[in-house]
């Protein structure tokens, strides 16, 4: 006899207390192998794929996509142990709702201890290799199987089966939807059928573009390889929404529909990557007494030197690693700024390496990546690491770790064609360095006007961990590196 056991949310590690479904991975019905992914969330850190620690087939899923659920909360059940296939049917409750609570049973003793594991997340230990993936077919879990070739009215009687009904209502529903078909020419069973089955998308970026569109991704026909439905075909739909008649007003009170008002208000839900941020900010603000001096630089002899160095050949180095590594010496020379507050201990805390921050910019909104050890990277090794964390960013492919341990953050705000900001620090570190965009600009240069190159560079710091003269002295020595850059080879 199986044993059923249920599937938690796991602690996904650095402090997260909840997550967003983003994409079931498996159906109810689907053997799945030991630390095989079933569902795919994004919590406010990053999108992750969930292992089950378990082996056995799939009895029932909790949470539909895009529903949030606390660490701790059920997930899925899985029928384990002996003879599981078999019993699977009996496991599964119609409608993919859980068992009932008597019939769980502790993963301990016997096959089922064999059949846990969980070496990927927090919370788990090791158990038994993973097996091989397999889809159950619906005739085990409990179909009448067919011995001939079913006519058309089973397709609508097999997804109803395949979703936890008995045979004998399989049968019926089929029967009724061939009588409704012969009336009005389609079924709304198989209709139906057609909507509740898989949608060929593969990317979560995809799914989360028309969830945020309001757009049923089941009326698109997907252009890549076996109806595979891209980005593009999703953009087009969009654009073609934009471009459609609307709807005339009278059509609407036909169906039955009000009209939005005139100025209706939109409520977006605070939560995910957003809702990270604004929690974060707001604790920045709170606890921070923050402020901001900035100071005009000429960049002309950091560009030159950025140009000599990537005709040089090898890799390019980008701008944004050249100001890295700049702030990278900054803080050896003033360590306060490369520190946090203890705000229970009342305690300031040096810290011993340099982990720098950059703002990124994505359509899940503003995340800051973390360059680990940026004090013993060259620009080579600097740039290498931007590269992939922007990357990374852009694919929503950033991991927890990628996003948090940063120390400094470096926030190149010029990119969107500002000259200056007064960011808020990134809790809990003790400072951030802003950079404008790069502009000719009249300049007095060596005692005549030219037209040089300037940049604005600001600097927020928490005044709990320095006065005005250590933070001064900072961003004074970033904007005569940024000058003359021969200044920071006295510093290797």
């Amino acid at each position: 006899m199986a044993k059923v056991l249920e599937f938690k949310l796991p602690d996904l590690g650095e402090g997260l207390t909840e997550a967003e479904i983003v994409r079931w991975l498996v159906d109810v019905g689907d053997v799945v192998a030991i630390d095989q992914p079933v569902v795919e969330v994004e919590t406010a850190k990053a999108m992750v794929e969930v292992p089950c620690p378990y082996g056995g087939v799939v009895t029932a899923r909790f949470g539909e996509e895009g529903s949030e659920l606390p660490v701790g909360a059920p997930l899925l059940t899985v029928a384990v142990g002996a003879g599981r296939l078999e019993d699977a049917g009996a496991a599964a409750a119609p409608g993919g709702q859980s068992a009932p609570s008597g019939e769980r049973a502790a993963s301990s003793g016997g096959t089922a201890s064999a059949e846990t594991s969980g070496n990927v997340l927090v919370g788990y230990g090791t158990g038994t290799p993973a097996a091989r993936r397999r889809r159950l077919r619906p005739s085990a879990l409990g179909a009448v199987p067919a011995a001939a070739p079913a006519p058309a009215t089973a397709a609508p009687a097999a997804a109803t089966a395949r979703n936890g009904s008995p045979a004998g209502e399989a049968q019926s529903a089929a029967s009724q939807s061939a009588a409704h078909r012969g009336a009005h020419g389609e079924s709304r069973g198989t209709v139906r059928a057609a909507a509740e089955g898989p949608v060929a998308v593969i990317s979560p970026l995809v799914r989360k573009l028309a969830r945020d569109n309001d757009l049923d991704l089941r009326r698109l026909t997907g252009s890549g390889p076996d109806g595979l439905i891209l980005r593009a075909d999703v953009e087009n739909a969009l654009r073609a929404a934009e471009v459609a008649p609307p709807v005339a007003p009278t059509a609407g009170r036909a169906l039955g529909t009000a009209a939005l008002p005139t100025g209706a208000e939109e409520r977006i839900p605070l939560r995910g990557v957003r809702g990270a941020v604004a929690d974060k900010l707001s604790r920045s603000r709170r606890e921070i007494p923050d402020a901001t001096c900035w100071v005009d630089a000429d960049a002309t002899e950091l560009l030159a030197a950025r140009t000599a160095m990537n005709a040089s050949g090898g890799e390019k180095i980008s701008l944004l690693a050249l100001l890295a590594r700049i702030c990278t010496a900054a803080l050896d020379r003033y360590p306060e700024l490369n520190s946090a507050v203890d705000t229970e201990a009342r305690e300031i805390v040096r810290l011993p390496g340099v982990h720098i921050g950059f703002a990124a910019q994505t359509e899940r909104g503003l995340v800051v990546p973390v360059v680990k050890d940026a004090h013993t990277r060259s620009a080579e090794s600097l740039t290498a690491e931007f590269a992939r964390l922007t990357d990374a960013a852009r694919e929503g492919a950033l991991t927890p770790a990628d996003l948090t341990g940063g120390t400094f953050t470096l926030n190149n705000y010029g990119v969107f064609g500002v000259d200056g900001s007064t960011p808020i620090i990134n809790h809990p570190e003790a400072a951030m360095l802003g950079v404008g965009r790069i502009v000719p600009k009249p300049w007095v240069h060596e005692g005549e006007l030219a037209v040089r190159k300037v940049v604005q560079l600001s600097l927020t710091f928490d005044h709990r961990v320095c006065d005005g003269g250590t933070a001064g002295g900072f961003l004074r020595y970033v904007a005569d590196c940024v000058e003359r850059p021969a200044v920071l080879l006295r510093t290797v």
